[in-house]
């Protein structure tokens, strides 16, 4: 199906349209328009849309991994790095993705990913960002290194003055995600807390966020999505740039299952949340990508 766009979009049928079909599909529309109107949709879409409406659609219309590479692109070039989005597409994407991310980065921006994040951060966070650009955990659980995995993560932090925050990097960086559950789980019985509290405790700023979102993932995708998408949404304003990366990037992958972790976590439906965090096509375009009310 291929519609055309005019002065006066109507923008319900724009979003019906895109929010139902799946991102391939997408493309397929994109470039059956190109064909009969020898335009671009999607330039001719930002010429009728606005606002965070528009920024969605956009991202709607973007292949996935090309909307990793621009999101990553984005949060390093200019002044300051938006260590949030390296945090949250790093920590979370499989090892392949990370591959076809970073050949990506090269075909789009004519550079290297990973000499382009060393460039625009420093000490340990740099460094445990690099770790997970290698895309090379280990597979499966290594049985005879649980135990000591958890008492060198014990004796790096909980048990020491001070913290070796290179062993909390050496293993939560290498370790695979199967493994890494097993780990949480001796350290829980030999510390008395969870990992999550003694990074908090241990340590400090983007390192301390990105070794928290490595350990959440590592427990549960969805679950650390539907924290992320509470947590753009609470308090004072929402974070519209998380809450669109997080909708487009997950409505294909697990939004069924990040629906459920948000009502269990916190009690309310991801549904309601958005129906009174956002007004107008914006919110209408989230609820259709959110689907159900779990209410």
């Amino acid at each position: 199906m291929v519609f055309v766009v005019t002065i006066g979009t109507d923008e319900d049928s724009i979003m019906k349209l895109l929010t139902s079909r799946s991102n391939s599909q997408r493309q397929q529309i994109k470039a059956a328009y190109k064909t009969l109107h020898g335009k671009d949709l999607v330039g001719d879409l930002q010429g009728e849309l606005g606002g965070k409406f528009e920024t969605l659609v956009v991202a709607l219309m973007t292949p996935p991994i090309l909307y990793d590479v621009t999101s990553l692109r984005n949060a390093i070039k200019g002044a300051g790095t938006d260590e949030k989005v390296l945090i949250e597409i790093l920590s979370s994407r499989t090892a392949q993705q990370i591959k076809d991310i970073t050949a990506a980065y090269r075909q789009e921006f004519n550079k290297n990913l990973e000499e382009d994040v060393t460039g625009d951060t420093s000490g340990h966070f740099r460094r445990l960002l690099v770790i997970l650009l290698q895309a090379s955990r280990q597979q499966g659980v290594q049985e005879g290194n649980i135990e000591a995995d958890a008492q060198t993560l014990f004796s790096a932090g909980e048990k020491k003055f001070g913290t070796d925050e290179e062993q909390f990097i050496t293993i939560l960086g290498n370790r695979s995600t199967e493994h890494l559950r097993r780990v949480f789980a001796a350290y829980m019985k030999l510390a008395g807390y969870e990992m999550e509290e003694s990074i908090q405790r241990e340590t400090s700023g983007g390192l301390r966020d990105l070794l928290l979102a490595v350990v959440k993932c590592a427990r549960s995708v969805p679950a650390y999505f539907a924290e992320t998408l509470y947590y753009s949404m609470s308090g004072a304003g929402t974070d519209d740039q998380t809450l669109i990366r997080v909708m487009v990037s997950r409505s294909e992958v697990d939004m069924l299952d990040i629906r459920a972790d948000y009502r269990r976590l916190f009690a309310k439906s991801l549904h309601s949340a958005i129906q009174g965090d956002t007004s107008g096509d914006y919110r209408k375009a989230l609820l259709l990508l959110c689907g159900g009310n779990d209410a």
